[in-house]
């Protein structure tokens, strides 16, 4: 088959693509490299796709709308995988009008290009933030999450609401599914697993918000693929609107003080501990139901955390010769 990825120099996009292309299909990158951060480790990403015949690379921004036509009309994409977007809550203080620009806009020029194509699905990257503060766990996609913490997270949502919007009225079957917080080789260098790791390695302190009473729902990253590669073939068919909201976790929050005594243990090294208190726009607990995710693929995250962990260090390890 043929896809269409947008953010395919990013950490998840790298992995989808890396598994489409092994599977034999045909695949059609889009990404702008944006200086967000280390541009060197998207264009590595980007160099060992661009071995396979079957990868052909775009770069443009997701506001540029004639880029991504171009994207699209040399892919004559079957589906659509939406990742691209600006991500990270603590950015989101520090510059919000990256989050309109991509998140919105961006998206909304996705939208547009689905309803132009008519792929046979659409599916879009999403957020745990979404959900906010919410008491009530685990979290399911029909909790109410109308209360985000970060522009980060309303931005996510507004693109849901637009997504919901074109399905009903363009009929283009779309999935929005919402990740909690993946980990794992290859990953992003702003995520707490990649600062800690090169803080401890270096001798620094690390930055433990919260005073370390956080908990996280931690996805590995194989196990993501796996649930958007099975969710791809499964187009919405609901009536009037061909949309659906679906968790990629397993449901299993790990505190935030466990998380690094097994990243201390991996390393060998303990950890130089910064207690600071919770950050403006972070939230305490992520916690998914992953019975949605069941239900339409008989599949959910069960990657232990030490094993990720491990697989993340020997790459890092590898990577930067540490």
């Amino acid at each position: 088959m043929k896809y269409l990825i947008t953010g395919s120099a990013g950490f998840i996009g790298f992995h989808l693509v890396q598994r489409l292309l092994d599977e034999g299909h045909e695949v059609t990158g889009f990404d702008a490299m944006t200086p967000y951060y280390d541009v060197t480790l998207k264009e590595a990403r980007n160099g060992l796709l661009a071995r396979h015949p079957g990868f052909t690379p775009v770069t443009g921004q997701l506001e540029d709308a004639e880029a991504l036509n171009r994207a699209a009309d040399l892919a004559k994409p079957d589906i659509i995988v939406h990742l691209a977007a600006q991500a990270g809550v603590r950015y989101s203080l520090e510059n919000p009008k990256a989050y309109i620009d991509s998140n919105l806009i961006g998206s909304w020029n996705v939208l547009e290009l689905a309803r132009k194509v008519k792929p046979q699905h659409l599916l879009l990257a999403s957020t745990s933030s979404i959900y906010g503060a919410n008491p009530k766990v685990p979290f399911e996609e029909t909790d109410k999450a109308d209360e985000p913490m970060s522009l980060y997270a309303a931005t996510k949502k507004g693109m849901e609401a637009m997504a919901h919007a074109y399905a009903n009225l363009h009929q283009v079957p779309t999935t929005a599914f919402r990740f909690f917080t993946v980990y794992g080789p290859w990953g992003r260098p702003d995520m707490a697993l990649f600062r800690f790791t090169d803080a401890i390695l270096s001798g620094r302190p690390i930055e433990v918000y919260g005073e370390g009473k956080m908990e996280r729902d931690f996805t590995y990253v194989s196990d993501l693929i796996e649930a958007i590669m099975r969710l791809m073939p499964l187009p919405p068919a609901g009536a009037p609107v061909p949309f659906r909201i679906v968790n990629i976790g397993g449901g299993q929050p790990i505190g935030l003080m466990t998380f690094i005594e097994t990243l201390e243990r991996a390393l060998g090294k303990p950890a130089i501990r910064n207690m600071l208190p919770m950050q403006q726009g972070d939230v305490p607990r992520t916690y998914a139901s992953p019975e949605l995710l069941k239900q339409l693929t008989g599949f959910y995250p069960q990657m232990g955390l030490a094993q990720g962990i491990g697989a993340f260090v020997n790459w890092y390890r590898d990577y930067y010769r540490k």
